[in-house]
């Protein structure tokens, strides 16, 4: 009888490794998708900084275009927000 009860309290510290096996699987998985879903996300930003920069090279170059015709800063700005 005490291979018997042996066998069982194996099968049963088996199944009790299964789980945390499984739990520890888990948690592994979300963390590295959670590390890539950061990644993908500060690179997303990085991009939306290099297009205001951009965006900006070119206001301040419609800019200095308009100072240039002679009209003040405050007219060239309005203007190239939009305005007339």
């Amino acid at each position: 009888m005490s291979d018997e009860n042996a066998s069982k309290e194996t099968i049963s510290t088996k199944k009790n490794c299964a789980g945390k096996k499984n739990a520890m699987l888990a948690y592994g998985v979300i963390q590295i998708s959670a590390t890539v879903l950061s990644a993908i996300s500060l690179a997303a930003i990085a991009l939306g900084f290099c297009a205001v920069k951009q965006e900006s090279k070119v206001f301040n170059g419609c800019v200095e275009e308009v100072i240039a015709e002679g009209k003040t800063n405050a007219q060239a700005v309005r203007f190239c927000n939009g305005g007339n």
